[in-house]
């Protein structure tokens, strides 16, 4: 396992900027967001101009990339944008590509159809799926998401943890997805609060590492936070970095 950090912890920064950043406080790997709405990269540019996407990511200040966020809202463009971005993270070596669950109340053939079309278009180049688990959308279960696994074939799961804290009375558990995981999202959470400070929260990294050690899993511990109101972002990165290293 080694720890990787994603650019929308800095998404008011260009890219650049952000990659500026993210060097600075010594992380070494890096998860590439290309959204719909607020990304550094969005995939309607990425597909138009797959040159000039290159160029954006031509210096990542010494941070390999290791994966890419691809965020759109459905549409008959939808699946052309995934492969653009899946031709993006080829070029530039990375085979792990984040993507968002469709909404609670989708009927559950229909996920698997999408799932299975996203999977074989990311297999074509060279990539994994990794679906994320986030409240409100399909994922937000664990049993759900282990069903979704086994149904698609090839799918992984984007873990983060803090959607089976925030919001639950008790934490829920996430130990049927394990051996699904292919990549990781942190951040620290409360059953009250989304995001909080590191170490004033209820994820236990500790447990989370060692239940991934178990499965063998090698990839990625990504540092996925927003910035916090009257937070020092940069120092809470930091915090996060060590810690996570610490457990390594």
């Amino acid at each position: 396992m080694f720890v990787c950090v994603s650019t929308e912890c800095f998404p008011d920064m260009p890219l650049d900027k952000a990659m500026e950043r993210l060097a600075e406080l010594e992380f070494t790997a890096v998860e590439l967001d290309v959204h719909e709405k607020g990304g550094h990269l969005q995939p309607a540019q990425v597909a138009a101009d797959p040159e000039a996407a290159i160029a954006a990511c031509s210096d990542l200040q010494r941070l390999r990339p290791v994966a890419v966020s691809f965020s759109a809202v459905e549409s008959p463009a939808y699946y052309d944008l995934f492969t653009a971005t899946c031709r993006l993270a080829k070029s530039l070596g990375v085979v792990t590509m984040v993507v968002d669950a469709s909404e609670l109340g989708t009927p559950f053939n229909g996920e698997i159809e999408r799932l299975r079309k996203l999977v074989a278009i990311a297999h074509d180049l060279g990539g994994v799926v990794a679906v994320k688990t986030m409240a409100g959308r399909m994922t937000q279960d664990a049993e759900t998401t282990a069903s979704l696994c086994r149904n698609v074939p090839g799918l992984g799961v984007t873990l983060d943890p803090s959607q089976f804290i925030y919001g639950a009375k008790k934490p829920g558990s996430w130990e049927p997805i394990v051996k699904y995981v292919a990549h990781v999202h942190l951040r620290d959470t409360k059953p009250d609060a989304a995001q909080v400070r590191i170490g004033q929260g209820n994820v236990e990294y500790g447990k989370i590492v060692g239940q991934l050690q178990r499965v063998g899993y090698k990839r990625a511990l990504c540092a996925h936070m927003p910035p916090l109101e009257n937070v020092d972002q940069v120092g809470e990165l930091r915090k996060m970095r060590l810690l996570l290293e610490s457990l390594l």
